[in-house]
């Protein structure tokens, strides 16, 4: 009976206070001081942006692929619905990576070139 008893103490953590209220259950800290939200890790990268065409997995359809952007998430979203406006298309910004519907690698390298980054077409 210790032994659980041990375990099952060992094992918790302050979820809220009285004084300082909610608890961030990953640093610790009262959710007015979290840290957590502030360390973006941005994606390591060699500062070129690369444009793809893809079809695998899609039944067909065509898909514009940028990858390389080293951006913070929420630049990225940012980013994306910029181009998408552009394009006329729907999409998605997931794992770093700006999906875009439809074969638009021209337009989105030009629309990426004139915001000064360094784009590279890739694949066929």
């Amino acid at each position: 009976m210790r032994d659980t008893m041990a375990a099952t103490s060992s094992n918790t953590r302050l979820v809220y206070s009285t004084d300082t209220g909610r608890i961030c259950p990953d640093c610790g800290q009262p959710r007015t001081a979290c840290v957590c939200k502030q360390r973006v890790v941005l994606p390591a990268g060699d500062g070129v942006v690369r444009v793809q065409r893809e079809t695998k997995g899609r039944g067909g359809k065509a898909v514009t692929v940028v990858r390389g952007v080293a951006l913070p998430p929420d630049a990225l979203a940012a980013l994306g619905k910029r181009l998408r406006t552009a394009c006329g298309s729907g999409g998605t910004a997931k794992d770093g990576v700006l999906e875009i519907q439809g074969d638009h690698v021209e337009r989105v390298m030009a629309l990426l070139a004139a915001d000064g980054h360094q784009v590279k077409r890739v694949g066929g």
